[in-house]
């Protein structure tokens, strides 16, 4: 319960503009037992029920499970969270997922994808200064969005000689996954995590 009291004065501190969402975020005493149980364990990794998981507690089986497949995508894969962080604003990107993006970018900035990357990937442009992992990674990302999942065998083997089959697996999952979280937020008009800014992404 001391969790969500805590996720209840963070969702006051968000933007006016995010009061219109069409699934609020829930108080306690507005929550089932079962939804109790489901923003605890969200609660105890991310420390915060903001983003897609007001919508998914409506159907709290659903968010049990889509909350520990993002747990496990976020951090218990053997990726580095620089290239984890990086996938998911590339898919922010994709999307023109703001809150995704707003959420994700300083993380991405934390964990050492350089900001001129970051900068050029969020104006839409081919980031100048990739390394190579972040070059695969990049025309991996794209070949899922963009070519609906047809990935050339050239770039496929590529991604799997340097990542491993695992690794390459756990890429195609984390991608599908924030395009899930993406889809979310755009249905449920979720407003970024920003003070009022201008969304950062055109």
């Amino acid at each position: 319960m001391k969790n969500l009291l805590g996720a209840v004065m963070a969702v006051g501190l968000m933007s006016a503009a995010q009061a219109a969402e069409r699934f609020p975020a829930l108080a306690p005493d507005q929550m089932t037992p079962e939804q109790k149980i489901v923003a605890d364990k969200i609660m105890g990794s991310r420390k915060n029920l903001s983003g897609p998981f007001p919508t998914w507690l409506r159907s709290p089986e659903l968010a049990d499970r889509l909350q520990a497949v993002g747990d496990y995508l976020r951090f218990h894969t053997q990726l580095p969270p620089s290239l984890t962080e990086f996938v998911i604003i590339i898919t922010a990107r994709e999307w023109s997922s703001q809150f995704e993006w707003q959420f994700h970018a300083p993380l991405a900035i934390a964990a050492g994808v350089d900001k001129a990357v970051i900068a050029d990937l969020g104006a839409g442009k081919h980031p100048q200064g990739m390394n190579a992992d972040q070059s695969l990674v990049y025309d991996f990302s794209l070949a899922l969005h963009r070519a609906k999942g047809r990935v050339p065998d050239s770039l496929f083997n590529a991604v799997k000689a340097r990542f491993g089959e695992r690794n390459t697996v756990d890429l195609i999952a984390l991608n599908g996954y924030y395009d899930a979280v993406a889809m979310t937020l755009a249905a449920a008009e979720v407003a970024g995590p920003g003070n009022g800014e201008a969304p950062p992404l055109k």
